[in-house]
């Protein structure tokens, strides 16, 4: 089922804010998928979901690859379920390296899952600038 992303209704939103790990699917250079677990953040309002990963991460390097190729950005999927419940959030992906985007990131991220992440200089900020929701919740 098609949702606005910007304008979810209620139940999707709350499957959203629930603590829950999500998949995060990005394209190697070769065209394959890469699929991780991931911590994530929804923000309909601004229209993003951002993930916290390390610089050196394989996620991080295939979105870099795919901006070389279009600075629109690297397509990716970002999902989670449980059970029969499922939200799918698709968008163009960036690397952010400013510092107040990641602490911003880093704060919405101790919201959602209920801990802070442990200080890590190598971190940044896959920012995806979302155009497609869909899920069943």
């Amino acid at each position: 089922m098609a949702i606005d992303v910007r304008k979810p209704d209620d139940g999707y939103l709350s499957f959203w804010r629930e603590r829950h790990i999500c998949t995060l699917t990005t394209q190697r250079p070769d065209g394959s998928p890469h699929v991780v677990p991931v911590g994530a953040t929804y923000d309909p309002e601004a229209g993003l979901a951002r993930i916290i990963t390390n610089k050196g991460s394989r996620k991080v390097a295939n979105v870099l690859a795919a901006l070389a190729q279009d600075p629109a950005g690297a397509r990716v999927a970002l999902c989670q379920l449980e059970g029969r419940r499922w939200a799918t959030l698709e968008g163009r992906a960036v690397v952010r390296t400013e510092p107040e985007l990641i602490a911003d990131a880093v704060e919405r991220y101790a919201v959602r899952y209920q801990r802070t992440p442990a200080p890590n200089p190598d971190r940044v900020l896959i920012e995806i600038r979302l155009t497609r929701a869909m899920g069943n919740t």
